[in-house]
Parts: structure tokens; C-alpha cells; sequence
């Protein structure tokens, strides 16, 4: 029993001797120094990498999309305002890029004018009217319309969309409304997700004020919630058009691929993606038409930083 009691008062009196807890504290000191070090080494170089990534991609396309201006000398203005793109022409070719700009841009302006009304709706139901209900069955729905591949939409609208349009309006069903169609699909639930996430972020005070004054459930969400949400709204709505101004794929097997300005909304048409994507593998490196594919490319590009500052300069403001 002597024997034991010495053991323990002695672990004890070197547990609690100042010279090893001092020594024990510095160690601890030093490892937690060391683990923050590199924690925030690891965190800067992710946030590095994400920016030289960012430059490298703009650069690489500014490089490649001016050289059809300066090596072939291509006049920009009527780059941009030609009406006709005709580059296997043997006398005179010509790259004319409006007709793919105002596709791109009628196709996206038309989707989010499909997508928003339901997708507002949706998000409305999902955070005001059965939050419960809406986040239990609406949610999973949304995340595996999120989770479909492009190509899917794509076949949906070559075996159902076009054929309805055929019967129905005429013409081959390959048109420009048609690939509004299939892309205000695929950018629905985009929309509604960020929209729900936006109507539930506003406080629930100006909803009890609503009601203490007498609104109702529909004027507090119409007169008050809607406005509260109104730039984040909009901000989904905005990140939606810029994903459909990216899509390639679907628009591309439903809109008729034409390289002519569309007169109606049921003529053929073509973007700026389903142009690249079409000719890219029928040109060479360093033509004259891969050169110009390289130049919508930065057209693309540029259109989409202009989708990314709006976003930035809607997130600023705060409707109320």
C-alpha cells in the first residue's frame, strides 16, 4: 500500500510539476500554430487557384477570339453586325455573328420568361403557403430536375415538343420557341430553388406587421414578401438566363440549327453555342473558321461576365 501511494504521488507531483506543463503548453502552442499555418495556406492556394484559373480562361479566349481580327483581319464591326455566315464560300466568305447573338439572346429572354412565372409560383407555395408539405415533396423534385442531364431535355423536346409544334403550328417543329421551351425547362428549377431560398430569408416581422394591420395571407405575400424578396428574386431569375445562355446540347437539337436572322418565333434559328459546337469539328487549328469560332466563343464570353455584373450590381440593392 506504501509502495502505491509513493507510485501515485509521484505521477502526481510530475503531473503537476510547472517545468513539463510549461513544456506540454508550449508544445500544444507550437502544433496549434502550425495546424493554423497550414490550414490557411491550403484555404489561400484553393482561392489562388480559383483566380489564375479565372485569368488563364479569359486570357486564353481573348488570345485565341482576336485572332480572327488581327491574323485574318477580319473587321469586328461586321463581325458583329453581319447578317450572313457563310465560311466554305469559295469567293467570298463572309462571318456574320448577329444571327447567333439574337438567337442566344431571344432563346434566354423567352426561357425566363416561360421558367419565371413557375418557378416564382413554386417557390411561393414551397416557403409561404405548405412549407412543410412543399419541403418534403416540392424539394426532391426540384433536386432531381436539377440532377437531369441536358441531353435528356434535349430528347424530351426532339420526341414531344417538336412533334406538338409540327401538328399544331406548322412547319418542321424546329424553331426558336421550341428551344425556348425545352431550355425554360431545364432552367425551372434553378430559378425556383434560389427564389424559395429568397422568400424565406425575409423576417418574419413584416409578415406579423402585415397581419396586424389586417392584410391578408395573399396581400401580405403580394404586397409585402414579393417586394421584401424583389432583388433576389431577380437575381435568380438573372442566374437562370445565364445558364441558358450557356446551354448547348438541348437548344441544339431542337431549335433547326439556321444560320439566317429568324422573322417569327416559329422559324429555325441558331446560338452562339450550337454554332461552335456544330462547326468546331469540321474545322482546323489555326483557319480562318476556327479562328472564328474562337471569336464567338469570346462573344459567349463576354456576354456571360455581363450576366455575372448584373447579378453582382442586383445583389446590392434591398427592394422594399
Amino acid at each position: 500500500m506504501k509502495a502505491s501511494r509513493g507510485l501515485t504521488e509521484e505521477a502526481l507531483s510530475k503531473q503537476t510539476d510547472p517545468s513539463l506543463l510549461k513544456e506540454s503548453g508550449l508544445f500544444k502552442q507550437l502544433t496549434n500554430r502550425y495546424s493554423e499555418s497550414r490550414g490557411k495556406f491550403l484555404i489561400f492556394s484553393c482561392a489562388l487557384l480559383m483566380i489564375v484559373a479565372v485569368i488563364a480562361i479569359t486570357l486564353f479566349l481573348m488570345v485565341q477570339g482576336l485572332r480572327s481580327f488581327v491574323v485574318d483581319h477580319i473587321n469586328p464591326w461586321t463581325f458583329i453586325t453581319g447578317m450572313q455566315w457563310y465560311p466554305d464560300s469559295a469567293t467570298h466568305p463572309s462571318f456574320g455573328a448577329l444571327p447567333f447573338i439574337f438567337g442566344s439572346m431571344a432563346v434566354t429572354l423567352l426561357a425566363a420568361v416561360i421558367a419565371t412565372p413557375i418557378a416564382v409560383g413554386t417557390a411561393i407555395f414551397m416557403a409561404e403557403l405548405s412549407q412543410k408539405w412543399g419541403q418534403r415533396l416540392m424539394q426532391p423534385v426540384i433536386e432531381i430536375l436539377v440532377g437531369i442531364p441536358s441531353v435528356v431535355y434535349g430528347l424530351i423536346g426532339l420526341l414531344v415538343v417538336v412533334p406538338f409544334m409540327r401538328i399544331h403550328f406548322g412547319g418542321s417543329g424546329f424553331n426558336l420557341i421550341t428551344g425556348a421551351l425545352v431550355v425554360g425547362i431545364m432552367i425551372l428549377p434553378t430559378v425556383a430553388s434560389i427564389a424559395a431560398d429568397s422568400i424565406r430569408a425575409v423576417p418574419n416581422s413584416l409578415r406579423e406587421a402585415s397581419y396586424a394591420i389586417g392584410g391578408t395571407k395573399w396581400q401580405t405575400i403580394w404586397r409585402v414578401v414579393i417586394p421584401a424578396a424583389g432583388a433576389n428574386l431577380i437575381t435568380a431569375i438573372v442566374l437562370g438566363m445565364s445558364r441558358a445562355f450557356g446551354e448547348a446540347l438541348a437548344v441544339q437539337m431542337v431549335i433547326g440549327n439556321a444560320r439566317n436572322l429568324p422573322h417569327s418565333l416559329f422559324d429555325p434559328a441558331a446560338t452562339l453555342t450550337t454554332i461552335i459546337t456544330l462547326s468546331m469539328g469540321n474545322s482546323t487549328t489555326g483557319s480562318v473558321l476556327n479562328d472564328a469560332l474562337w471569336s464567338l466563343g469570346l462573344v459567349l464570353l463576354l456576354i456571360s461576365y455581363l450576366f455575372i455584373l448584373l447579378v453582382r450590381f442586383l445583389s446590392r440593392k434591398r427592394v422594399l
